[in-house]
């Protein structure tokens, strides 16, 4: 008798029901109290990268993290998907905290310091090119290939945070209640650490033309 062979969509379903089994076994009361409210204190931007889960590399459990992902973990102002994110985060779920999270060796970030034509791709990591071009002097002054890309990919994830910083949505809150604070974070791959690369909270100043007279 031939055996059916699972697709590996349906090993998804049949993880997720050993997976919600064994959450109930430890914790029977764990999904009725997580239906009821989400109260997480961080707003997670990162990269879609497959090999970055906001929630496994950093130990948290459902309900602790709200989670953005895109390509190369870009805050960009014309991205309504992220601003809504970013103010339902800020406003309604009051986090404390916000994380950039980028990593070493981003596709999307290596792709931007090529001359290649990613066709709608470009359109997006064009902002990744602008950053390129910004701290050019920087990134060039690395002898090897790796050490420039990775050198971008941080300095991408500070002009990320600069970014949120720039936002009405961020600068309201920070007038208001003297949050949330913007950490920028690079993972490794390697070695599944976090590098720490910046915070920015509502005691720092931007460049004054970025900051909002009226809110």
């Amino acid at each position: 008798m031939k055996i059916p062979k699972i697709k590996p969509i349906d090993k998804l379903i049949e993880n997720n029901r050993k997976w919600a089994a064994d959450v109930v076994k430890d914790d029977p009361e764990f999904f009725s109290r997580l239906s009821n409210t989400q109260k997480p204190d961080f707003l997670w931007i990162g990269c879609s990268d497959s090999r970055v889960p906001a929630d496994r590399i950093t130990g948290t459990q459902p309900g602790e993290i709200f989670v953005h992902r895109n390509i190369a973990n870009m805050v960009i102002h014309t991205d309504m998907n992220l601003l809504a994110v970013l103010e339902y985060a800020v406003d309604h779920l009051n986090v404390s905290h916000i994380i950039v999270c980028g990593h070493y060796g981003c596709g999307g970030v290596k792709a931007a310091m090529t001359r290649h034509n990613y066709d709608l791709i470009n359109k997006w990591i064009r902002n990744i090119k602008d950053v390129y071009r910004m701290h050019r002097d920087k990134i060039d002054y690395q002898t090897k290939p790796e050490e420039r890309l990775n050198k971008l990919i941080e300095l991408n994830v500070e002009e990320q945070v600069m970014n949120l910083a720039k936002t009405s949505i961020v600068q309201r809150a920070w007038k208001a209640k003297k949050a949330p604070e913007i950490h920028g974070w690079v993972y490794s791959l390697e070695d599944g650490l976090i590098k720490e690369l910046c915070t920015v909270t509502h005691k720092d100043h931007l460049d004054p033309l970025y900051e909002f007279d009226d809110l």
